[in-house]
């Protein structure tokens, strides 16, 4: 790979240093590349580019890094703008979590009303960034892990003329939730994953060769109820057996919705609270390692992990290098999904090489998960549309599409309410 420009949009948030440990451990495919890390925070964002930089030295690394909190400087020459950011922070996903709980439906940051709202945000921020793209690096990929990544790339496919790809590695790990918890090796398990992000299906779930769900089946009956085993495993391997197929773990939120209300509803904090509590310990851990001879990223102390993003790394030297691989993508359809629009974005195995991520046309999802799917389906490009260039009206239609919500009076509560707590990163169209 020729050296290439990278702008990180999110470069100075909690998985930036892990990110950036992705991208050294890929140096020899950047090899004379940049990275330019852009964010609205300048403290956080020099401190990543600090550990970052120890990271890039003690490696040996040819990878260079730079920092900026002026987006449009930093897309001069871009190659890729590698999208990975929290409009609003954790702050607002608080309220995306504790707004929908007061009105009896289920707040998450990707599904239902608290999801719907970061869409509104996140493509408030997207489409500004995208017409900056068209305007100063036209031909420059826009490699997107923003969420909810689905009804973000169904917007920017639709209504930009920027090439985009959308990754989450859902379909890599939400198969081996199922088999580890039955006590099998993942290792050994070939499966494929097709629908919407967060919304996927196995129509492939091969062990050793020979189709899994009969181990699945036999192992049910000492998982399912199991005090030692976690409910959220237990729900998956009750849906995969229910269904014959592998699920997504955001399946829990629809097939056991009162359960997870419930929980939702009586733990001590939610999600978001969690992670507030945890995020200065984060930082200051990056600030050790960015004094450190010989810096290491502790997993129990960086956020998501160490190997941040490592999809995106491996799919743009695809993209660059005209490699020809496989990967899990989010992209127009393009008949690869059978019942599913030629432009709705969905989830399905895409061949990566210089002219993009190509879908690779795959079975139809069976009669009896295809119908949520394909309703979340409907509901996405209509969020996808409201967001882009909505109004009130148009947003309480789609909120009101959403499989947890389907009630109108509720959907036009939660969309106000939603909408004064967020009204700092929604535009005024929105608001009226």
């Amino acid at each position: 790979m020729a050296g290439i420009k990278i702008v990180y949009l999110g470069g100075g948030a909690t998985r930036g240093p892990g990110t950036l440990a992705s991208f050294v451990r890929h140096a020899a495919q950047y090899a004379g590349s940049e990275i330019v890390l852009v964010d609205v925070h300048a403290e956080q964002l020099e401190l990543v580019r600090r550990v970052g930089q120890r990271i890039v030295e003690a490696e040996g690394a040819d990878i260079r890094l730079r920092a900026t909190t002026d987006r449009r400087a930093a897309l001069h020459g871009a190659d890729a703008v590698l999208s990975s950011f929290r409009p609003g922070g954790f702050e607002a996903r608080r309220f995306d979590e504790h707004i929908p709980l007061a009105h009896g439906v289920i707040g998450q940051e990707t599904q239902g009303p608290g999801g719907f709202f970061m869409a509104l945000r996140a493509i408030n921020v997207l489409k500004q960034v995208v017409a900056e793209m068209e305007h100063i690096c036209p031909q420059a990929w826009l490699i997107n892990y923003t969420n909810p990544i689905n009804i973000i790339s169904d917007a920017i496919t639709r209504h930009s003329s920027i090439r985009t790809i959308s990754l989450c590695e859902g379909p890599i790990y939400f198969p081996r939730t199922v088999i580890s918890t039955c006590g099998l090796d993942p290792a050994k398990l070939d499966a494929v994953m097709i629908g919407l992000n967060h919304a996927c299906w196995s129509v492939r779930h091969l062990y050793d060769g020979q189709d899994v769900m009969p181990l699945i089946r036999a192992a049910a009956e000492r998982v399912i109820g199991n005090p030692q085993i976690g409910r959220t495993q237990q729900r998956m391997v009750e849906l995969a057996v229910m269904m014959g197929h592998l699920p997504a773990d955001y399946f829990q939120y629809y097939y056991f919705r009162d359960e997870l209300l419930a929980e939702l509803q009586n733990a001590p904090r939610s999600r978001s609270e969690v992670i507030l509590s945890e995020v200065p310990s984060y930082y200051a851990h990056y600030a050790q390692q960015a004094e450190a001879e010989h810096p290491h990223l502790d997993p129990a102390k960086s956020r998501g992990g160490i190997m941040e993003l490592e999809l995106a790394v491996d799919v743009l030297a695809a993209l660059v290098n005209d490699e020809g691989r496989v990967f899990p993508c989010n992209v127009p359809n393009q008949g690869a999904i059978p019942n599913f629009a030629a432009e709705r974005v969905v989830e399905v195995p895409c061949l990566v090489d210089r002219r993009g991520a190509t879908p690779l046309v795959q079975p139809g999802l069976p009669v009896h998960v295809a119908g949520l799917v394909e309703q979340l389906g409907h509901y996405q490009a209509l969020a996808a549309d409201a967001a882009w260039q909505g109004t009130r009206t148009d947003g309480i239609r789609a909120l009101a599409s959403n499989p947890l919500v389907l009630d109108l009076p509720k959907a036009t509560l939660l969309y106000d309410a939603l909408a004064a707590a967020h009204q700092a990163h929604l535009p005024e169209r929105l608001l009226k």
